[in-house]
């Protein structure tokens, strides 16, 4: 059996695998979800946070279970794990990339999120710029296209505002820590926040060892937990 950390991405919290953690733990996993700084139950004021707090908070996580863990991050959680896996390579059997960014060195949110025709994405900007929220109206046809509507509303009184420093934060790694760790990607393709395209440009500049396709939005914790949890699981 194995030991699992899911990643949240932006604007969410560990309360968004909700559906996956209890199917893996069904199967026998030992599976950990926790909130990043200033999302969730974390009370770091957004403003304060940087992409190095992220990671240090996930990375206790990791360096704490018992063996090398699969440490999985959906959407900017794969920014995260890029560099949680840099830090501690030996700490980290496997990658896996949910619908999430894929990062080359040097790489952050902003330079990937660029120009993607296929996104709906629209932010609003508060407190002076410092901080960005999905806008509201758009959130179900941006996450949650194939969400029940349970879901969504979860999802609505959830959702929190990020600080915008950790978009405009690159990671750096090298091919001898996290080059060398096994990865999947997890390609969404009725994605409308990052585009099947621009999953697809991403994977072909840094292959991966394994590419599992699902038929969903960017959610598939919410719109196909099975489906998620097989992929999780197979091999």
């Amino acid at each position: 059996m194995s030991t699992f950390v899911l990643v949240h991405g932006a604007w969410h919290g560990a309360w968004c695998w909700y559906k996956v953690i209890p199917r893996l733990e069904a199967r026998g996993h030992t599976v950990f979800a926790p909130d990043s700084q200033s999302h969730g139950l974390d009370r770091t004021p957004p403003q304060e946070t940087t992409l190095a707090g992220i990671v240090s908070g996930i990375r206790r996580v990791v360096e704490a279970a018992s063996g090398p863990v699969i440490l999985v991050g959906h959407s900017f959680g794969g920014m995260v794990i890029t560099q949680v896996a840099e830090e501690c390579p030996a700490k980290v059997k496997q990658l896996v990339y949910l619908a999430a960014f894929l990062p080359q060195n040097g790489q952050s949110v902003l330079d990937l999120n660029q120009d993607d025709p296929e996104s709906l994405m629209e932010f609003e900007f508060l407190d002076e710029g410092r901080l960005a929220r999905a806008k509201a109206e758009k959130v179900r046809e941006v996450f949650y296209g194939q969400c029940p509507d349970e879901d969504v509303a979860l999802a609505r009184l959830m959702l929190v505002s990020d600080g915008v420093l950790p978009y405009a934060t690159p990671v750096s790694t090298t091919p001898a820590n996290w080059g060398r760790i096994p990865r999947t990607y997890i390609e969404c393709v009725r994605d409308r926040a990052i585009g099947i395209s621009r999953q697809r440009q991403m994977q072909a500049a840094l292959p991966c060892r394994r590419v599992l396709t699902l038929d969903t939005d960017h959610s598939p914790f919410f719109s196909a937990p099975d489906a998620l949890v097989a992929c999780l699981t197979e091999g």
